[in-house]
């Protein structure tokens, strides 16, 4: 139990909850001041948890305070009022307005006893609040749908606007056509499909590629390529011009690669961003366009995958007060997500986060976010010296790519500072020597790096359509399970594919490899031991390889052999 909760006095709902035997009052305790920690609702932690079921607590509050009780999937949610209660509020204390009568409002809510969630609502609407209990886990997906249907959709988009979209480069104001014929209304409105068909099926990357003869566009969704279109020949630099406008590059200039960023302003509530790349080739310029989603950020850390030991060791180390974090994996493995989802949990005010990055994929209020720029001299090695004039707590370092930058880290993590970086490297023992390599004395090493995570994404199977593989017992012996597991599980493959996925697969899931520098670890690295004999130690010290974690998700159901073979084969 965590020594905040030792004080924490029952009230309210929570004391009912404790009273009829749901919760232990010492563990409602510290869920309460877990809650808290997190500055999310008690009710909406307990239900996210799956600690106490959602229809108990709507019919214990409503029966211990006398409130109504309404079952929110028979209410019609089209009549709901608009523009009463802010998004802000409503996401914040998880209310959701259901009528209005004269100077009356009607709320639906969880938790009766919240009085700080009514009392701001009533503030913002000066109206006076009739309380509606209803179960949580339907409030939480009433209040989503709600702010969808009040947003413009993606298929009115699709349908209606497409040539009336706000544009811009990120940086300055919506991007004002050039007079030339690259901008004339089919390429405006084509260009527009593809961007927005691209965001609703979910893809990460566009490819547009000149070829002598046609022009494909392809999409990667899940890591895969895959054709999505293939336009006449005669166009493609009209599109590829479109593009270059869009992204304020020079459209004269086809003899270099260029960087730029598209920001599309969909609607009031919803902007995506784009990070956009030129490269010339033998028929003209090849444009990838990265697609930045926010939310991918925000994830959670019980949604990246981790094994429950994973996750202690993660939590533990990133709560540090120095240190270092390394992240490791090739591109596209989700290291950006992994580091900021663990910025996202140091996120509070009492701290001051830095990052310096290569570009900014992905912004967050409340850290200090800065763009590498090797033209005007701002590279990592500045960035970092520049950070550690500024009292910082926490610095995250985009990549480590050469020994200034590395030696610039190591004493930051050495003088109180906890930093989170990336490496390009195969797996966890491999960085040590890489950072050896580059000139790190093994001393500094093991007196700095706190925990080394490798990482790949693996796609899921679909729920809908997986089938069983039927491998024999000898087959699954040979592929690298223990015998004592062969009869604890089915190993499932991807299925014919259906509405809800692509070809068997549907969203990616995390394999790690979290290696925390053990004593023993240490004693090793001083030795001068070389990568092999450095896994050896990490599995003497009980560290899965990728290997093994991605055999640990094939025995949850979660993805397939053929998978698992795929991103962790060497």
């Amino acid at each position: 139990m965590s020594a905040n909760s030792i004080d924490i006095q029952l009230s309210g709902l929570l004391k009912c909850i404790v009273n009829e035997g749901f919760l232990a009052e010492a563990d409602a305790k510290e869920y309460s001041a877990d809650a808290k920690q997190k500055q999310t609702p008690l009710i909406s932690y307990l239900v996210e948890k799956k600690l106490v079921k959602p229809m108990e607590i709507a019919n214990l509050a409503a029966t211990e305070f006398g409130v109504p009780f309404l079952d929110l999937s028979a209410f019609d949610k089209s009549a709901l009022p608009e523009d009463i209660i802010s998004e802000q509020l409503m996401r914040k204390h998880h209310v959701l307005p259901l009528v209005k009568k004269g100077n009356r409002l009607y709320v639906a809510l969880s938790d009766p006893t919240n009085i700080q969630a009514l009392d701001d609502v009533k503030f913002h609407t000066r109206l006076n609040l009739e309380s509606i209990i209803v179960e949580e886990d339907k409030l939480v997906k009433a209040i989503e749908i709600f702010l969808e249907s009040s947003d413009t959709s993606m298929d009115d988009l699709l349908d209606d606007d497409l040539d009336n979209i706000d544009l811009s480069d990120g940086t300055e104001a919506p991007v004002e056509d050039a007079k030339s014929e690259t901008d004339d209304a089919p390429i405006v409105r084509y260009v527009n499909k593809i961007l927005l068909d691209a965001i609703k099926k979910g893809v990460s990357d566009i490819h547009l590629e000149p070829y002598e003869k046609n022009f494909r566009i392809r999409y990667r969704n899940d890591g895969m390529l895959y054709e999505a279109a293939r336009p006449p020949a005669a166009i493609a630099n009209r599109i590829i011009s479109r593009i270059k406008i869009m992204s304020k590059m020079d459209i004269a200039e086809r003899r270099l690669p260029q960087d730029g960023r598209i920001k599309m302003t969909l609607s009031r509530n919803s902007a995506i961003d784009f990070r956009v790349n030129t490269c010339p080739t033998l028929f003209g310029e090849k444009v990838v366009l990265r697609i930045l989603d926010p939310t991918s950020a925000q994830l959670g850390v019980e949604k990246l995958g981790f094994e429950p030991i994973q996750k202690k060791i993660f939590l533990e180390c990133i709560e540090k007060p120095y240190g270092m974090i390394l992240v490791t994996g090739p591109t596209g493995s989700g290291k950006t997500v992994s580091l900021y989802t663990g910025l996202n949990i140091l996120n509070t005010v009492e701290r001051n986060i830095s990052t310096a990055e290569d570009p900014v994929e992905i912004t967050v209020e409340g850290i200090n976010q800065v763009n590498m720029n090797a033209k005007a001299g701002l590279t990592f090695g500045v960035a970092l010296k520049a950070f550690l004039r500024q009292d910082p707590d926490i610095i995250m370092v985009g990549e480590i790519r050469d020994k200034e930058t590395a030696e610039i880290a190591v004493k930051a993590a050495q003088t109180g500072h906890m930093v989170l970086s990336t490496l390009h490297t195969n797996d966890a023992p491999q960085t040590l020597n890489r950072l050896m390599q580059m000139g790190i004395p093994a001393f500094n090493i093991v007196s700095s790096v706190l925990l080394i995570m490798a990482q790949r994404l693996a796609r899921r199977l679909c729920n809908h359509c997986k089938v069983d593989a039927n491998l024999s017992e000898e087959a699954l012996l040979e592929i690298g399970f223990l015998k004592e597991e062969i009869n604890s599980f089915t190993a499932y493959g991807p299925g014919p594919g259906c509405d809800s996925c692509n070809e068997g697969y549907k969203g990616r899931v995390g394999l790690y490899q979290m290696m925390p520098i053990s004593e023993t670890m240490r004693a090793r690295i001083l030795e001068g031991c070389n990568a092999m004999e450095l896994a050896e130690q990490s599995k003497l010290d009980g560290v899965n390889d990728l290997r093994r974690s991605g055999l640990l998700k094939v025995i949850q159901g979660i993805t397939s052999i053929q998978e698992i073979d795929r991103v962790t084969r060497e």
